[in-house]
């Protein structure tokens, strides 16, 4: 199969959230293009046994529970372990919060969203970036959301959770760029992933209406923001620092 990215071969990337979704895609489109993927999720699923019985040789998988800090510095040992090091972070798992407003939301639950979404990003980067200042190169992709850029995507924890990882990106880019450090988050709109199954129960009705609200009338697909993470993590962005990049169909636009 011809590849659309030949200089990702023998490249070494982490990734969370390998389980489902967006980072399930992710994994999958580094591995085929040549990469070595360590993932880690707090599901060993189908979809990650999937991954291991096709990609034998350059997947590997740990669970990992991101909220976690003992098991976020086993997770990152293991991975720069087998990966003999780290040129690619993608921290992308993540979990919704349900839209609630600030009344609704608890400190349990505020808790929960900042660990999971935010937290984990800080805990995981600081894991892995002394390896990537060693040699001089490292790329850092953040999962953001259209929920850091306005209101409406998600609750108040979630919102406030993925506007921190806009600005940690920025700031982490900001401090390491000399250093051969390059960090970007994305900014995802309506993706159709089990994270949003819900929209999708009973007769799809959010789910359609989403759609209707969105300029370019549909739902994304999750191979559609893995393909955009390709083109950050390689060369060819090599000038694109600290960038919040939506794809979202247009929604922020309005």
């Amino acid at each position: 199969m011809m590849k659309n990215y030949p200089e990702f071969k023998n490249v070494s990337v982490i990734v969370t959230g390998v389980a489902s979704g967006i980072g399930r895609a992710q994994a999958e489109k580094f591995l085929l293009e040549g990469a070595f993927v360590f993932g880690g999720d707090i599901n060993d699923n189908e979809a990650v046994k999937n991954l291991k019985r096709r990609f034998p040789q350059t997947f590997r998988f740990k669970l990992c529970d991101v909220t976690e800090l003992e098991q976020v510095k086993q997770f990152a040992d293991a991975a720069l372990h087998f990966l003999g090091g780290c040129e690619i972070l993608l921290n992308t798992a993540g979990i919704l919060d349900a839209y609630k407003p600030t009344l609704e939301t608890d400190e349990e639950l505020w808790d929960k969203i900042m660990n999971t979404n935010l937290k984990s990003i800080f805990r995981l980067t600081n894991a892995v970036l002394p390896s990537m200042l060693k040699q001089s190169h490292g790329v850092i992709i953040n999962m953001a959301s259209i929920a850091g850029m306005v209101a409406g995507g998600g609750g108040a924890a979630y919102t406030a959770a993925k506007h921190a990882i806009i600005g940690y990106t920025k700031q982490l880019d900001y401090d390491y760029a000399k250093s051969g450090i390059r960090a970007c988050s994305i900014a995802p709109g309506a993706i159709n992933t089990p994270m949003n199954a819900a929209d999708f129960a009973g007769d799809a009705h959010m789910a359609r209406q989403v759609a209707e609200e969105t300029p370019a009338g549909r739902w994304a697909k999750p191979e559609e923001v893995a393909e955009l993470t390709l083109f950050l993590a390689s060369p060819r962005a090599d000038y694109i620092h600290g960038a919040n990049v939506p794809i979202d169909g247009g929604w922020v636009e309005k």
